[in-house]
């Protein structure tokens, strides 16, 4: 009887060694963390420590190599959530994530691109995906993303380019609100390693996030506040009449040329006609047909730049059979389009009718009409004198004149 006990404890603590030692396989052992600029910090000089398999993935439940390091002053210090396999998946940052190339979260990157991909929630479907992933990436060359997202064209997306940060959020590392300065019980003062700040409303949306809806991308309220921003974003609308295709572009620095302007728009369409006014910062760019209008201005609407300033654009307005003229009423001006000819100063339908003379009842001429019964003389209007006052013979009108005088000799 005691011999059955030994052999059995021996049977139990052999089928425990293999079944580690299988698990063990699958289980990921890595240098160095997949992070994104905003999670890595602002400090070029950081310290890291590493745990091998020191935690559970929090996707996919196998341990991972957890790592851990503060980025940079009066921070908080983060660590790795996920597991390499999980964050190549999703192309996300184990920490935060966040896309790595567009810093957005999946919700929005997936509903721009439109992507359905999910990974099983069963333990057993979910372990079987995860090592023909893992083989998928390990034949790879690059680096890149697995799944539907690394079939896909590295193509950059409009909606998606729109909304992306472009420069690291640092603020996202800040710490964490101190409870005890909430309940008024804090007595550490400015030692104090968190924030003394007013928690928020625990009734708003963003108050209430989790890594599991981030990264699957479901009931993400970050992703609806930015999907909700999208919609509201200002648009450019193609006016109804067909005949105009000009653009107006606006805003444009005094070193922008007119070949500048037409390398912008050149590659949307034929252009007929551009017309550039340098002083005003300002071009009228007319395309020969309407659709290569159209889309330049979906195309170049409020993310166009030219010479590294970002311009102003909308489209032009028919001018119908009105003609505009320039300085002196002799062919057409070389602007026309939305600003109704901004800039050209036309001349007067009709000038003044000449100064009458007036005659007074003695034969003299009366400028103010006190006399006679001549019609008074127009309001705004002045007459020269009848004669100039002369200089008397020899003398000098003004002593620049004198010959005599320094610098008035005559050679």
């Amino acid at each position: 009887m005691i011999f059955f006990q030994i052999k059995s404890l021996d049977f139990e603590m052999a089928a425990s060694k293999g079944t580690n030692t299988y698990n063990r396989q699958n289980w990921e052992d890595s240098d160095f963390p997949i992070l994104c600029q905003t999670c890595l910090g602002d400090n070029p000089y950081i310290r890291m420590t590493k745990e091998k398999f020191g935690k559970e993935c929090k996707i996919c439940t196998r341990p991972f190599t957890i790592f851990r390091w503060c980025p940079g002053a009066k921070m908080r210090f983060k660590k790795t959530e996920v597991c390499q396999t999980c964050a190549k998946m999703k192309n996300v940052c184990q920490t935060c994530m966040l896309d790595l190339e567009y810093g957005l979260p999946v919700q929005v990157r997936d509903h721009a691109l439109k992507l359905a991909e999910q990974m099983p929630t069963s333990a057993v479907n979910r372990e079987y995906f995860l090592q023909n992933q893992d083989a998928e990436l390990a034949k790879r060359d690059d680096n890149g993303p697995g799944g539907a997202l690394g079939k896909m064209t590295s193509q950059k997306h409009e909606l998606l380019t729109k909304l992306a940060r472009t420069t690291p959020y640092y603020k996202r590392n800040r710490p964490h609100i101190c409870s005890f300065w909430v309940k008024g019980e804090c007595k550490r003062g400015e030692e104090c390693p968190y924030r003394h700040e007013k928690p928020t409303d625990p009734d708003d949306p963003l108050a209430d996030q989790n890594i599991k809806d981030r990264y699957y991308g479901v009931n993400d309220p970050v992703a609806k506040k930015l999907l909700d921003r999208a919609k509201n974003m200002p648009s450019i609308e193609p006016p109804e009449d067909k005949a105009i295709t000009t653009l107006f572009v606006g805003g444009l620095d005094e070193g922008v040329t007119e070949q500048d302007v037409k390398n912008a728009f050149y590659s949307y369409g034929e252009i007929r006609s551009l017309h550039h006014v340098p002083k005003q910062g300002v071009a009228f760019v007319t395309f020969t047909k309407r659709g290569d209008a159209e889309m330049a201005a979906e195309k170049s609407f409020n993310k166009l730049t030219i010479r590294g300033c970002k311009v102003a654009l909308r489209w032009g307005k028919n001018q119908g059979n009105k003609a505009i003229t320039g300085p002196g009423g002799s062919g057409p001006s070389t602007s026309s389009g939305d600003d109704g000819g901004m800039g050209q100063m036309s001349l007067p339908p009709s000038l003044p009718p000449p100064l009458m003379e007036m005659n007074t009842a003695g034969g003299s001429k009366n400028y103010f009409g006190l006399a006679g019964n001549g019609p008074p003389p127009p309001m705004g209007f002045m007459s020269l004198p009848p004669s100039l006052p002369q200089a008397p013979a020899g003398a000098i009108p003004y002593p620049s004149q004198d010959p005599s005088r320094m610098g008035a000799q005559h050679y």
